[in-house]
């Protein structure tokens, strides 16, 4: 298989593991482990794996200047990021955080849009329009008595953890391309530990331990190994051969796959509110994603975004 292909199983095996992750992260807190918490055990062990496995990579250098992208990319791909998501999903269901996840693709174009300096069409402002739309009412009227205890605050956290991701995707996109990724990521995740440490040590240290049975040992085994480290080698095998959008595009995915995992274990349910809002926000990325996503630039997208 080509490279391009193997980029493509990459992503939708992320797409996968993060769809199953809302539903298993939220058997995990905030009932046995607080939010930071569990995300200074997810940090803090995916940067032993990461420093682990580097020793078996190559040995590069990173310049100097390299460091600054270094660590904003620690913080709005694994601080931040994590921060928002984490406190979101305790505070919100399953489903509705995976849609709101969406949202994604919509952000990296418009902040590769402002970056760039490029001029979007009309059309991707109309789908930007219809995404926000949907978004908004999944924030303010998507409720649920099922596993969401405020789901308008966690919607909320959940959306800024997707602009979050937006930058980082865009960020790491430059390093992906004078580094190898285990030269680099080991960093970003040490710079995010050190980040996220303040905020979850406490939480961290007032878990008790002997009350936690022994399936929410592996589900956090799972996050950590599987939703963290695994999943970020495997988006950076995709973004060496992909565009940041492309590899955005396989956050759709996810909806589909959380929905499955949520409803079938009883975890969260569907509503009209709920549906109403995927339709536009689907609408909207669907328009904003299409082959030509910027004036001037048809021709360097082509083939590219409408995976």
């Amino acid at each position: 298989m080509s490279k391009r292909t193997w980029a493509l199983i990459a992503a939708t095996l992320v797409s996968i593991i993060y769809g199953v992750t809302f539903t298993i992260a939220k058997d995990v807190m905030p009932k046995y482990v607080a939010p930071f918490g569990f995300i200074s055990m997810r940090v803090g062990g995916s940067v032993l794996l990461f420093w682990l496995v580097s020793f078996f990579g190559p040995k590069e250098t990173i310049d100097k200047e390299d460091y600054p992208r270094i660590v904003a990319a620690a913080f709005f791909g694994v601080a931040f990021n994590m921060l928002t998501f984490f406190k979101g999903l305790s505070y919100t269901s399953p489903i509705m955080g995976a849609v709101l996840m969406v949202t994604t693709p919509m952000i990296v174009l418009i902040l590769s849009a402002f970056i760039m300096k490029e001029r979007m069409q009309k059309r991707k402002v109309f789908g930007i329009v219809l995404g926000l739309a949907g978004t908004v009412t999944l924030i303010l009227y998507g409720k649920s008595m099922v596993n969401a205890p405020n789901a308008t605050l966690g919607n909320l956290l959940v959306f800024v953890n997707a602009i979050s991701y937006g930058f980082y995707l865009i960020l790491v996109k430059k390093l992906m391309d004078k580094y190898n990724a285990f030269t680099f990521v080991k960093w970003i995740y040490t710079f995010g530990f050190l980040m996220v440490l303040p905020f979850g040590w406490s939480e961290f240290h007032a878990i008790s331990w002997a009350t936690v049975p022994v399936d929410v040992l592996w589900k956090i085994g799972f996050v950590i190994v599987f939703s963290t480290f695994l999943t970020y080698l495997l988006n950076l095998i995709s973004m060496r051969e992909l565009k940041p959008t492309t590899v955005a595009v396989f956050i759709y995915l996810q909806p589909l796959f959380a929905t499955i995992f949520a409803v079938s274990l009883d975890k969260d349910e569907l509503t009209w509110v709920k549906l109403f809002s995927a339709v536009l926000i689907f609408a909207g990325v669907y328009l904003v994603t299409q082959k030509g996503n910027f004036k001037g630039n048809r021709q360097k997208a082509k083939g590219r975004c409408g995976i």
